[in-house]
């Protein structure tokens, strides 16, 4: 039998899958109760009110994304690269077939830094709106704050080739509010699932819905390259305009389709809202949270510096790696876009898979939760280091180079299974505050992370100078590994729920009041440890 087994009111639980047991009548072994046990029951119809959400969740974080990293390919086609550069200073020449065909000279004058500002810029937004979209989310609903930033980001991504046709500080403020718009949308699906995913599939569910990020930037990249090369719309505005039409279109099947709690909604079945409203219990909003001691604590600070560390690399590589790929080893805008796509497929599989390996870890008691939790941070920061600083010295080898570009992106994706989940192995309670913390601190690297290529990076053509790049990453990336494996952990703290200390989660025969605290193990000094557990009972979820 999976799990460990805590004893409250109702009768005994599984502590993994939140099962109802029941002991048999000799009493030598616990069956499971069938008759409590919450199957999700079939539904009239091809697909349920809650999978059909997922997908349409899915398409908007595919949409969100396309729509941050299409600029990071549009860029190198709009800026004027016809600079004059020494030719000792170009580390990997064009090839000669590409060399001869007739290329389209961009519109701006833009040097390093001014184009890392630009792609800076749209963080400045996003940073603002990260704990006010939770929130906001619990408060009005989270149907109208996702879509509505979902299309503030389509309606400015519209406007950015009339913005930066206006001038540079037009580009800029357009960027700003356009992350204004997504900042709402990671903790605004965290409040919509609070409503809609039941325990029994709530990991399934979030790791669907948020796998479109992902997804979204493999699509964008080479589509956005493809658009580039061409003559439709004008070259590089119609990365703009594709992309910012389908976010509209997604908001308009979003508004007409979504509803922000399963009893609003018009067609979903009997069966369906049934199991829902039994599945999922309301959040206890009168749960006063412990500011002082959450911001104080040593393990919030090791989830924060690790999400930094991450965060820095990712959206470093994520903003800079086709102007890599095109300038420092040489290859055209449309092979750029292709190519910078693989490294995160890689990543979305390997987050995928990194979740059902770490799970199976725990489950079968292999590794408890906490040194799950740093054996994957550990890999998803300390692979990608050592593969960047790799490619920095691969040279002109395009085969070797992308290679070790897709491993490093893509390595990255085990940190997911650590300190991403982590939230809620420390504080199910307030999972979605914690979210909205660390991402803030998480996004820090996106406004730093880019500015600071453009100082160290003042020749695209130069090798050498993306080495310093990739170096500083490596330092970012081994402090967060570091400092994880000091201060992390897989076990619930004190100040994480307050009925704690009045009601203890007990073992398996003890006759103490266990009453709301079905989810728990015990390691062997009797601590309890919410690893396993996927929700808190108030209700938050997280991805």
């Amino acid at each position: 039998m999976s799990g460990n087994i805590c004893e409250n009111d109702d009768g005994l639980h599984d502590s993994m899958e939140h099962r109802p047991l029941i002991r048999s009548t000799d009493g030598s072994e616990e069956v499971k109760n069938k008759e409590e046990f919450l199957v999700a029951p079939k539904v009239p119809g091809l697909i349920s009110a809650r999978h059909a959400l997922a997908f349409l969740a899915f398409l908007g974080f595919v949409n969100v994304y396309a729509m941050r990293v299409n600029l990071s390919v549009a860029l190198a086609d709009m800026v004027n690269s016809t600079t004059t550069v020494n030719s000792t200073q170009i580390s990997c020449p064009v090839n000669v077939s590409q060399s001869n065909t007739t290329q389209k000279e961009g519109e701006f004058n833009w040097d390093s830094n001014t184009k890392e500002q630009i792609l800076a810029s749209f963080f400045y937004g996003y940073i603002l709106t990260q704990i006010p979209g939770g929130f906001l989310g619990d408060i009005m609903g989270a149907k109208w704050l996702f879509g509505s930033g979902v299309l503030c980001t389509a309606i400015f991504t519209l406007l950015t080739p009339v913005a930066a046709r206006t001038g540079l500080p037009w580009l800029i403020v357009v960027r700003v509010i356009a992350g204004i718009g997504e900042g709402v949308t990671f903790p605004a699906m965290n409040a919509m699932w609070a409503n809609w995913a039941p325990p029994v599939e709530r990991s399934r569910l979030l790791t669907f819905t948020y796998a479109g990020s992902h997804f979204g930037t493999v699509l964008a990249l080479p589509i956005s390259g493809v658009l580039c090369n061409s003559d439709f719309l004008g070259g590089w505005p119609s990365v703009f305009y594709v992309f910012g039409v389908c976010g509209v279109v997604w908001f308009i099947l979003w508004i007409a389709l979504v509803h922000d709690k399963p009893e609003k909604h018009p067609r979903i079945s009997p069966e369906e809202l049934q199991f829902l409203q039994k599945a999922i219990k309301p959040r206890d909003k009168s749960l006063k949270v412990p500011w002082f001691k959450m911001l104080t604590s040593v393990r919030l600070l090791a989830i924060s510096l690790s999400h930094f560390s991450n965060n820095f690399g990712f959206y470093t590589l994520l903003t800079n790696l086709p102007s890599y790929l095109k300038f420092g080893l040489g290859f055209d805008i449309s092979q750029s876009g292709f190519l910078s796509a693989v490294p995160y497929l890689v990543m979305w599989i390997t987050i995928n898979a990194g979740g059902q390996v770490a799970d199976f870890l725990r489950g079968r008691y292999i590794l408890s939760t906490t040194n799950t939790r740093k054996l994957f941070n550990t890999l998803g920061l300390v692979l990608p280091a050592a593969f960047l600083v790799i490619t920095g010295y691969i040279g002109c080898n395009h085969v070797l180079a992308v290679a070790m570009l897709t491993l490093a992106v893509g390595t990255g994706g085990f940190a997911m299974s650590g300190f991403n989940v982590n939230h809620l192995d420390i504080a199910p309670a307030y999972g979605g505050l914690l979210m909205g913390i660390t991402n803030t601190i998480g996004t820090i690297p996106g406004i730093l992370g880019p500015s600071m290529v453009g100082l160290y990076v003042t020749n695209q053509y130069d090798i050498s100078q993306w080495q310093i790049a990739f170096w500083v990453c490596c330092g970012v990336y081994m402090f967060g590994a570091v400092t994880y494996l000091l201060m992390g952990t897989g076990e619930l703290q004190p100040w994480a729920d307050p009925e704690l200390q009045a009601k203890p989660c007990q073992r398996p025969g003890d006759k103490k009041d266990t009453e709301g605290l079905p989810y728990c193990q015990y390691d062997t000094s009797n601590s309890v440890n919410g690893g396993l557990s996927n929700t808190g009972q108030s209700g938050v979820v997280m991805s």
